[in-house]
């Protein structure tokens, strides 16, 4: 299994980007696909997943710190995730991972950075 990130960059603060991952397989096969991000000097931490219980959509999980502002999609036509990430603080500046979990398995995207900065 391969998860291919893309989309980071820089930005400004109040800006937006949207960060890709796509799957070699398909994101149906996954219990829950989400995206992680670590800043320097931080561990890393959970920004958004979704699951694929509950409705058809998905159950969606957020970090208080982005709730309102990101917003996490799974397209299953096209084996990708997505994460919208919308009024971007400078808070947000980090390495953004993508993440995918087949039961006990545990998948990792390689990173994309994420800068927000004037």
């Amino acid at each position: 299994v391969q998860l291919q990130a893309s989309g980071g960059g820089l930005v400004q603060p109040g800006g937006s980007l949207r960060l890709s991952c796509a799957a070699s397989e398909s994101t149906r096969n996954f219990n829950s696909m989400g995206w992680y991000r670590q800043a320097p000097g931080k561990q890393r931490e959970l920004v958004a997943a979704v699951t694929s219980a509950g409705t058809s959509d998905g159950l969606r999980n957020y970090a208080d710190s982005v709730k309102g502002r990101f917003t996490i999609s799974r397209d299953n036509a096209k084996n990708t995730v997505y994460l919208q990430m919308n009024s971007l603080k400078p808070e947000d500046t980090a390495v953004y991972y993508c993440n995918g979990m087949q039961g006990w398995r545990n998948y990792w995207g390689q990173g994309t950075l994420v800068t927000v900065s004037s």
